[in-house]
């Protein structure tokens, strides 16, 4: 069966160059996931960050407890439906002087930056209405540009992991500039907080530090594009299925169908963890807001610390077994944050057990969709990457959309009480039994956030990685390479 030959060695550096991307695009959606919620919902209280923005949008739920981002989010997953497989198929099918993939990358860096600053910058009229409009549009083209760069990139992934120890490799790379990317993004009260003199205000002081954060990410998306010279490295033949079949073809799939399954569970989780992490921290365990970057700082680096171990392993013990761990890691550390009390030595058992699962489901799942990928391309002669990655990358925005809406809806009760009780005042301050009650929704969406990854422990056990492996071993004319 046809299989590319690259006409330059594939080496670690140049993964590491592709992995520079990931930071950028983690660094633009972390910004999102952590910073768009808090800013723009609650109630803001002095020294906060909290609802800062709020002022400008939609409190109030729109359609029974759905609020104006539940809304958002649902309309954008139906947006994402149509987008990802045109644009993965658009990609599949090129035949651009500069590669299948890299072009993409190099167009949509730049616009995916400055809509994120946009975001935040722009629905500030005096009317409501308007605002929540220019937010609407504003997400909407925020979620397409993220599919323009993010669907040809991952495709790179399988293309560049030509053999399984640069698959792993290559995961795991970028799993740690995507780790980098988040954490960076948690610093925008502290950067901030630096520049607020200077700006005038706080909610000034707030976007200029989001506008250099996002003009770094723009520049890191920018480095694979310009650096690498796809077709140095990869023959990448235009495909000829149509949209439509190659993406039929992709979810006849029976093992990636169950991949994504999973997958769909783990984003869920992960972006529910991103966006309320800032509000499990403050809201229930009453820690100041000042200190929530040290537990971040505390859980990159119990993550990162682990990823040597999580690549050495992976080839000894098998992805799956690994990803299964992973996913009960991730049930432990929600459990552990439904029934948390108050304190920083909360904060630190939160951070140190969430290292964990960030490691292992950081890296492994990218290669277990390159392994998938690979086998089709040496089963059917034709490499729809793309079209694989791009069914992930829909996973990915499927489970953000409905944590984003459990999330916001769950908690819109505690956001009530709040407005209901106090004028601005923090926490500390509030009797207990309003604590209590503000801190009850929190509650609830750590719980369900643990009952799914238990669900996700589950249906990644029906994976059959062996199997796969062994298929390419077998069309390779030997042992599957590790």
């Amino acid at each position: 069966m046809a299989q590319f030959t690259p006409k330059k060695t594939i080496t670690n550096k140049l993964l590491w160059i592709f992995a520079v991307g990931q930071f950028g695009w983690s660094l633009l959606s972390g910004i999102i996931s952590t910073w768009l919620v808090h800013l723009y919902t609650g109630v803001h209280s002095p020294g906060e960050t909290n609802g800062i923005f709020g002022q400008f949008i939609t409190q109030n739920p729109i359609l029974a407890s759905i609020t104006l981002f539940g809304l958002i989010t649902m309309v954008g997953r139906l947006f994402d439906a149509v987008t990802d497989p045109l644009v993965a198929s658009w990609s599949d099918r090129a035949a651009f002087k500069g590669g299948r993939r890299i072009p993409f990358l190099r167009a949509a860096a730049i616009p995916f930056a400055l809509v994120t600053v946009a975001v935040f910058v722009l629905p500030q009229t005096e009317s409501l209405a308007a605002n929540n409009a220019i937010m609407f549009a504003l997400l909407m083209l925020f979620y397409l540009l993220m599919t323009i760069y993010c669907t040809p990139y991952n495709a790179l992934i399988a293309e560049l992991g030509d053999t399984q120890k640069h698959r792993i490799n290559v995961s795991t790379y970028i799993s740690f500039t995507y780790i980098a990317g988040f954490s960076l993004a948690t610093l925008v009260p502290s950067l901030s907080g630096a520049l607020e003199g200077m700006a005038g205000s706080q909610e000034n002081a707030l976007r200029i530090a989001i506008g250099i954060m996002c003009a770094l990410a723009a520049v890191a998306m920018l480095v694979p594009a310009l650096y690498i010279r796809e077709r140095d490295y990869i023959e990448g033949k235009p495909v000829q299925s149509p949209v439509f079949r190659s993406l039929v073809l992709t979810y006849r799939n029976r093992q990636f169908r169950r991949f994504v399954y999973a997958d769909v569970i783990y984003f869920f989780a992960v972006t529910l963890f991103q966006t309320g992490l800032a509000d499990f921290e403050t809201r229930l365990m009453l820690i100041p807001a000042e200190n929530t970057f040290l537990l971040t700082v505390v859980m990159t680096v119990v993550s990162l610390c682990l990823y040597p171990l999580v690549n050495r392993l992976a080839p000894r013990l098998g992805k799956k077994r690994i990803i299964v761990v992973g996913f009960f890691a991730y049930a432990a550390v929600f459990f552990i944050t439904s029934v948390a009390g108050t304190g920083m030595s909360w904060g630190f058992l939160v951070a140190v057990t969430a290292g964990i699962p960030m490691a292992i489901l950081g890296i492994l799942p990218q290669a277990c969709v390159a392994d998938v990928s690979e086998l089709n391309t040496l089963e059917t002669g034709e490499d729809r990457s793309g079209m694989f990655f791009a069914a992930r990358t829909f996973a990915m925005k499927l489970g953000q959309a409905l944590s984003m809406l459990i999330y916001t809806s769950i908690t819109a009760a505690a956001v009530a009480i709040v407005q209901a009780h106090t004028d601005g005042a923090g926490m500390e301050q509030l009797s207990q039994e309003l604590q209590l009650q503000i801190q009850g929704p929190y509650r609830t969406a750590a719980a369900v956030a643990t009952v799914a990854c238990l669900i996700g422990a589950v249906l990644f056990l029906f994976y059959n990685e062996r199997e796969i492996l062994s298929k390419i071993g077998a069309l390779r004319g030997g042992e599957a390479d590790a």
